[in-house]
């Protein structure tokens, strides 16, 4: 059998019509619920119907500054009730907003300026000085800054958030958009180098939606939904906005970092008492709860669905879940340019330590080095086929005729088919590391050093040998106050794998260099191993 899955559809899903507005399309799928609370963050709640004037109101004041239609307005803002109205009302208005890290540098949002040229700003105030930062050392001039939730008094060039979205009148019908036109951009999020500007379409949004949002997690109106991966990625976007949003449900957000106690607070209630039923998390994350002390009994949390993605979920901390919770770890794989999750598990079918299978309305294709297709149980590198992939790279052309390949995006992700059709993760196509002669996944062996009880997290590069072969080395972090030795998780892997995969070498470690979205970045290991030869 040969490792294709064949094309996915999706019948009772309608395109979206050709005049199209993703921002005015959420609008108009709540306009019958105005009373019913949108966002809560830490400041309060935000109502359909207030939703619905404020990004109405805020996409006039930005066409009153002069921004024409597809101009990039960049979005750095912490995750709180600001982050909907501003997203949706540039979309509204035909802008398009440029989603970026909150954890970046200066020099980073110096670039992103430069490179999206970007004619306004909506910034956080505890981010201004960063943003202000940036704007010295960039040679771009942007028109308006706009500051929510100042922390400081604000210069003549800046207007307070609230001062600006009062100021304006609401703009009476949305921009004349279609759903090919460019809707905003998303930075990716560096795993593998510098950031490529990955533009999305006003139709994008709404696929993910209706394939993946409502078809495979079965939200509704009904549900809670809270996410650890901030909004300005992929994987929050949809989870924190546009899925609840599609479905009129109640989104919490945060603009704190996902800590174990952060999460657990949000679990048991807040401070106003509304439980999440639904939790988006990534990996990493888990793994730190599920060893964290303070960690809530099941009987404590509404939770009915939790969902997994950033990087492959080993089993063993899925397991976990299941038996402490009650409930299952829903793990699948997006990526930016995908938008969101074309390959996942499913809430009624999950194989822990597999991705599970595609997402109706997706094709998917493993392929070899010379680009043919690959048979069940052989590793191949997974493109994908459908209709949220981006649109391009931007300013990028070399970039993006590698990734978007005749209507297949190539993932940059290796994956193995198994018989009953689901796909099972093997690393990324730059992390892979070829030992004697055979492809060794370091997923593969990072998931089995976690199973000792000693292990919290681990990673997994290549390091050259003194005849120039590589080698697995492993870098590890124990958990607080637990020892192991480097031969017992040597021995502990070799009991487990093919002897060939165990790593040569151990490091013990504090913590593992991540992003902000909690994927381990092995290329900064990588480059630190390279340094100190």
């Amino acid at each position: 059998m040969i490792a294709t899955a064949s094309p996915s559809s999706a019948p009772d899903v309608a395109p979206p019509v050709d005049r199209f507005n993703f921002a005015q399309h959420l609008l108009a799928v709540n306009a019958g619920r105005p009373a019913k609370a949108a966002f809560i963050d830490d400041s309060g709640t935000l109502s359909y119907g207030a939703l619905d004037e404020r990004v109405r109101r805020i996409a006039a004041g930005l066409r009153g500054l002069g921004l024409k239609r597809e101009e990039r307005v960049l979005l750095l803002m912490l995750d709180g009730n600001d982050w909907p109205v501003s997203f949706l009302g540039a979309m509204y208005a035909g802008l398009v907003p440029v989603a970026v890290n909150t954890l970046l540098t200066a020099a980073d949002y110096a670039y992103m300026l430069e490179h999206s040229r970007a004619q306004a700003v909506l910034v956080s105030g505890a981010l201004l000085p960063a943003l202000t930062a940036a704007m010295t050392q960039s040679d771009h001039e942007v028109q308006k800054v706009i500051v929510s939730h100042p922390v400081a008094p604000l210069h003549p060039a800046e207007i307070e958030f609230e001062t600006f979205v009062a100021g304006a009148t609401m703009m009476a019908k949305p921009a004349a958009t279609h759903g090919d036109d460019p809707g905003f951009w998303l930075y990716s999020s560096g795993s593998t180098g510098r950031p490529k500007g990955t533009v999305h379409s006003h139709a994008n949004p709404y696929w993910t939606c209706e394939l993946y949002g409502k078809a495979v997690l079965g939200l509704t109106e009904a549900d809670v939904c809270f996410s650890a991966a901030k909004l300005f990625f992929a994987y929050g976007l949809g989870n924190g906005l546009t899925f609840p949003m599609s479905v009129g449900a109640t989104t919490i957000l945060m603009g704190e970092r996902p800590t174990p106690d952060a999460t657990f607070k949000r679990w048991l209630g807040g401070s106003d008492g509304l439980k999440p039923t639904v939790f988006y998390g990534a990996p990493t994350g888990f793994a730190g709860m599920l060893a964290h002390p303070a960690l809530p009994a099941a009987n404590d949390v509404a939770l009915r669905l939790v969902s997994s993605a950033g990087e492959a979920l080993p089993a063993e901390i899925g397991e976990r879940f299941k038996r402490h919770f009650g409930v299952d770890i829903v793990d699948g794989i997006g990526s930016t340019e995908m938008l969101h999750i074309f390959l996942s598990n499913r809430p009624e079918r999950v194989r822990y330590g597999s991705t599970g299978w595609p997402v109706a309305g997706y094709q998917i294709e493993l392929r070899g080095e010379g680009g043919e297709s690959v048979p069940d149980g052989e590793l191949g590198d997974l493109y994908i086929h459908g209709p949220s992939a981006a649109m391009m790279y931007w300013g990028n052309r070399q970039k993006t005729r590698e990734t978007f390949q005749g209507g297949w995006t190539k993932s940059g992700d290796k994956y193995v088919r198994n018989t009953d059709g689901s796909y099972t993760y093997s690393g990324r196509s730059d992390d892979m590391l070829k030992v004697s002669g055979i492809y060794v996944s370091p997923f593969e062996v990072e998931a089995t050093l976690v199973q000792h009880p000693a292990v919290l997290e681990a990673a997994v590069i290549g390091v050259p040998d003194a005849e120039g072969l590589t080698k697995t080395k492993a870098f590890v972090v124990r958990k607080a106050g637990a020892t192991v030795t480097e031969d017992e998780l040597k021995l502990f892997v070799k009991e487990r794998l093919a002897p060939y995969k165990y790593p040569r070498q151990i490091a013990f470690v504090d913590d593992l260099p991540k992003t902000a979205t909690g994927k381990i970045q092995r290329f900064k290991l990588r480059e630190q191993e390279a340094g100190s030869a």
